[in-house]
């Protein structure tokens, strides 16, 4: 087979005529296959289109039999045309009846036919069908005839997924419609319910101009966006303003690494030169990428892919100028394969009602902020970017963990009710908030509250909080462009304890590292950050950033106590060390005369393992000790709690996990020394009753969940769930979830 005189340009200008036609579906798509078969000299052309259940349909041929069109259907991975699909790579054959793979459909007629070429149609990662060309005579097609009908692939995928080419009724619900309902499962982060607008955390360009008219005039303009690329990524790294180091240096470096690659360069050049303009040469370069890396079981390589994803973004945005910024709508939903804490906090919360992300596990940061802010969050969302469009409709559940995607009115009418209901719930955890989260049997349990922004002050209230068990207060760090002064600090704090009132408030100093780097800091790149330079450790090191943390701290809370928890103590001695700067600090204040706090209390967070074993030693200094079960379950069990692919590796509610935190407790208590939790097993009732019959009596959560845990404590008995709870910490489960469930059905604990 070789090409037609005029080669793919002209191909693709009659293609883009052939489209534009006033006519029906099929009456197009028969013309396509016939001019294709022309211009390539091929004696058959056929179009196989997916429906649902991933079946491949010969939708248009020329040279097949004609009566096969809507009658031949081949699965995914069936036939030839089935394994273009599953791998999507171009499948070229001399004699493909003799081929393992080839799959025998009488009803075609395609006997006398030897060589085969089929190329998938990809738009966004994303199969839409087949393309394929056959001749009689064997023979392998040659790459240029090859990446030609690639080219036109891309352009049938644009056109398809764009609803272009088809008319939605003529469609009959195939599974290729962009604008059809669809539903994603993923993991429920932060309950509630929301209905609202789609936007995009990172809004694909749609390119609306596909072929090209000057091949020449595209290539220039590649040319010049690649220069502006490059140029932009090199004053990044080079602004003094920015100051980039660590992680964020090194994603940079890869982008300015991927902006330089020749390899990526002559790519889209190849592409431009088989008629497409620029744009359209970006998104087929990055479409092929996609969907190689998206087939391979690499986590190194799928990261790689979210640098070179970002990195087609900005050159489609150099190529036609556009801006990022958006003003939100009503009822946003942000849509986003990843984020940070920062950048949901610089969406504010006036008209956001809701979050999906693809990556983000239940303890990761963005998790926390959005539980912060009330807003339900999804996370594990497979797909939802490729799939949404900005102005989309959607429905999040947060507690299902279910994102409904372009519903159906009654499915928004289900949503609206279950919202209503959960506000009905929430009225009826309201009329507990003034009384006592005490137990049948006598117990009176403190229930506390995890805050970091002033915007979660009025929870205390409004939840019936007895307090705040822990304040981040690297947040206030991180959302700024540069340091706190002390004056600021000082009034920050001031305005948080003003707030508590009568109620305590305990500040943790910075936990910076890991995931938490402050924009106008320096940090070096770890191989393991969470187990490297952060919190305590930081202080140690950089003994003036704690000092004038708690010189800030203690100016607030002149008059009244304070309390401060020092992050990720590892050992006796690190704590010792930290809490003599602490009191170099309230002595500093004896001498300046200034007026200090009637007492000020300091404690450790245990989130290391090691520390569960020194805890007599510990409280001999430490007026207090809290855990912290997210990451001390974390180390405990080496699993990466901000990595989706393993977060669910263990459960809180293993034996395993039970024991350690019954080791805490029963130190804890011999040492006579003061004991809380603040995770998010806290906040859990079904976790929390557990941690209740273990022996903890004060619990810090985020304040939504404090009214179904005192709903829960007042309903349960722990004279009763006590031994059933050290019971079972004998047992070798992989999690103790379901037994616990049974347990308090059989009570009548509610847990909902």
């Amino acid at each position: 087979m070789v090409v037609a005189a005029g080669g793919p340009r002209l191909l693709l200008r009659r293609l883009r005529e052939i489209m534009a036609e006033q006519t029906s579906a099929q009456t197009r798509l028969d013309k396509l296959v016939t001019v294709i078969a022309t211009n390539m000299v091929a004696e058959v052309c056929s179009i196989y289109l997916r429906r649902a259940g991933k079946a491949l349909e010969l939708f248009a041929t020329e040279g097949l039999n004609r009566a096969a069109v809507h009658n031949t259907r081949l699965q995914e991975g069936e036939g030839l045309v089935g394994l273009v699909a599953e791998t999507a790579e171009p499948v070229n054959l001399s004699d493909a009846p003799a081929d393992p793979h080839f799959s025998y459909r009488p009803e075609t007629g395609e006997d006398p036919y030897k060589s085969f070429l089929g190329v998938p149609i990809v738009r966004g990662g994303q199969v839409f069908g087949v393309l394929t060309v056959q001749n009689r005579a064997a023979v392998l097609y040659a790459e240029e005839e090859v990446e030609a009908l690639q080219t036109v692939s891309m352009v049938l995928a644009e056109v398809v997924a764009q609803g272009g080419l088809f008319n939605i009724a003529e469609l009959d619900e195939p599974e290729l419609r962009v604008d059809r309902p669809r539903v994603f499962h993923g993991e429920g982060l932060s309950e509630g319910v929301a209905v609202g607008r789609v936007v995009m955390h990172e809004p694909r360009v749609l390119v609306e101009r596909m072929i090209a008219d000057d091949p020449a005039e595209e290539l220039t303009r590649l040319e010049d966006a690649i220069g502006s690329l490059r140029d932009s990524v090199d004053e990044m790294l080079d602004s003094s303003e920015l100051d980039l180091t660590g992680e964020g240096r090194e994603v940079i470096e890869a982008y300015r690494l991927f902006a330089h690659d020749q390899g990526w360069r002559q790519r889209m050049r190849d592409a431009i030169r088989t008629g497409l303009t620029a744009e359209a040469a970006v998104e087929r370069v990055q479409d092929e990428m996609r969907v190689r890396v998206q087939r391979l079981d690499d986590p190194v390589l799928r990261g790689r892919l979210h640098d070179l994803d970002d990195l087609a973004r900005r050159l489609l945005r150099h190529l036609i100028g556009e801006s990022v910024a958006q003003e939100l709508p009503l009822n946003a939903v942000i849509i986003a394969r990843a984020m940070g804490p920062a950048e949901l906090l610089d969406y504010g919360r006036e008209r956001l009602v809701g979050l999906v992300l693809e990556d983000a596990a239940a303890t990761s940061h963005v998790a926390i902020v959005a539980r912060s802010m009330g807003l339900p969050l999804i996370g594990s969302a497979d797909g939802i970017t490729d799939s949404a469009r900005v102005g989309d409709s959607i429905v999040v559940d947060g507690e299902s963990g279910e994102a409904h995607l372009r519903p159906q009115p009654e499915i928004i009418a289900a949503f609206e009710a279950k919202r209503t209901l959960r506000e009905h719930a929430q009225a009826r955890f309201a009329a507990l908030r003034d009384l006592p989260a005490i137990t049948k049997d006598g117990v009176l349990i403190k229930l506390m509250m995890n805050a970091g922004l002033q915007l979660d002050m009025p929870h205390l209230a409004e939840s019936g909080a007895d307090g705040i068990g822990l304040f981040r207060t690297e947040l206030q760090f991180m959302i700024g462009e540069t340091m706190p002064r002390l004056a600021d600090q000082a009034a920050f704090y001031r305005n948080i304890i003003d707030a508590a009132g009568e109620k305590p408030v305990v500040f943790r100093t910075l936990d910076l590292g890991g995931d938490k780097v402050l924009p106008y800091a320096r940090w070096e790149r770890e191989e393991n950050p969470a187990l490297g330079w952060r919190a305590i450790r930081i202080a140690l090191d950089r003994p003036a950033l704690l000092r004038y943390q708690v010189r800030a701290l203690l100016m607030a809370a002149a008059g009244r106590i304070l309390r401060i928890l020092l992050p990720m103590v590892s050992n006796v001695d690190e704590f010792n060390r930290a809490r003599a700067l602490v009191d170099r600090e309230i002595e500093r204040a004896r001498l300046v005369g200034m007026e200090r706090p009637r007492q000020v209390l300091v404690g450790a967070m245990l989130e290391v393992p090691s520390l569960a074993f020194m805890l007599p030693q510990l409280m001999r200094n430490a007026d207090f000790v809290s855990i912290g079960s997210n990451d001390l379950l974390s180390f405990a069990f080496a699993v990466d709690r901000t990595n989706p692919r393993v977060s669910r590796r263990y459960d809180n509610l293993n034996p395993a996990a039970l024991t350690l935190i019954r080791l805490i407790v029963n130190s804890s208590a011999e040492a006579h020394g003061e004991l809380s939790l603040c995770g998010e097993m806290a906040g859990k009732p079904l976790d929390a009753m557990a941690l209740l019959g273990l022996g903890l009596r004060t619990l810090s959560m985020q304040p939504t969940n404090i009214g179904p845990i005192k709903l829960m404590i007042r309903s349960m008995a722990l004279a009763e769930v006590a031994p059933f709870v050290d019971r079972l910490c004998g047992r070798t489960d992989h999690s103790l979830r379901t037994r616990l469930s049974a347990f308090a059905a059989e009570r009548g604990i509610v847990l909902k």
